[in-house]
């Protein structure tokens, strides 16, 4: 069930027992059903987070200390909502498509704002390397460099270079709506394998340096990719959505698994049934 005073959603058996959604498909006799359940669930959770906390997920207020502990319990049950559902379609086999890439994007996007005015992220690619541009247009050229070509784990970001040398921080958004001469297409291709290269290479890295690496790249896709500038529903069309769609979420599972090294109670079920909804198996 869903009310619009509950934070997420949980499993559980007949029992009343939580359950992770994994542990659920081997348990039912139906487990393909269950899949898309969750995926459905997530969607109607995140309307519901979306309008809750929509000023300050938005950032035009800052939160209340009840609603800090509440982000909190936002970003933990987006985590874990999306990692369950990543690694329930991966036991069944359930082919990644572009509705679910949209749907578990927005949560992600709901979770990287929620974690925001906690303190919770990380510092972007070159924070503070970078020069600082002035009012006015800015003549040169997009690129996205990496960090460290030895250490693909640890990310990259775009930066506009001017003729002079000077490197000036940008977006994907802004290259893909604010600026001119850019083949778009080819600037989400080289973006989504700079995402891709990081999850592949995590397992080589400092947790906490690829997440904060996954998490501006992430960030900066979902950002380019919403269906409007005031919207955080996020959108994959075109021929590679699927493609867009398993990029997005590997970066998902990917941040959520490092910085559960830090935050042991990320991905846990509640204890017990409380104040969070129940989808019952």
């Amino acid at each position: 069930m869903q009310t619009d005073e509950q934070i997420g959603f949980h499993w559980v058996t007949p029992g009343g027992t939580p359950v992770g959604l994994v542990d659920l498909v081997h348990l039912d006799s139906e487990p393909h059903r269950l899949v898309p359940t969750h995926l459905a669930a997530l969607d109607d959770a995140m309307v519901l987070a979306a309008g809750r906390f929509g000023q300050v997920l938005g950032g035009s207020r800052a939160p209340t200390a009840a609603e800090r502990t509440d982000l909190r319990e936002l970003h933990r049950a987006i985590d874990r909502l999306c990692v369950e559902y990543c690694d329930a379609a991966a036991v069944l086999g359930t082919v990644v498509d572009a509705r679910a890439g949209q749907i578990l994007g927005t949560a992600a996007f709901i979770g990287i704002r929620a974690r925001f005015p906690l303190g919770l992220l990380g510092p972007a690619p070159f924070d503070g390397e970078l020069d600082q541009p002035s009012l006015g247009v800015v003549s040169g050229y997009g690129q996205l460099i990496v960090v460290d070509p030895e250490r693909p784990w640890a990310g990259g970001r775009w930066v506009i270079r001017t003729e002079d040398g000077r490197r000036y921080p940008a977006t994907l958004s802004q290259l893909l709506f604010d600026s001119s001469g850019v083949h778009k297409d080819a600037a989400r291709r080289e973006h989504r394998d700079a995402l891709e290269a990081v999850v592949r290479h995590a397992g080589d890295g400092d947790p906490l340096i690829v997440a904060c690496a996954v998490d501006w790249l992430l960030y900066d896709w979902l950002l380019a990719h919403r269906d409007g500038p005031d919207s955080g529903a996020v959108q994959f069309t075109g021929p590679e959505a699927a493609r867009d769609a398993a990029a997005v979420l590997g970066g998902i599972q990917t941040s959520a698994r490092c910085r559960s090294t830090v935050d042991p109670q990320l991905l846990e079920l509640p204890a017990a049934l409380g104040p969070f909804g129940n989808a019952r198996a």
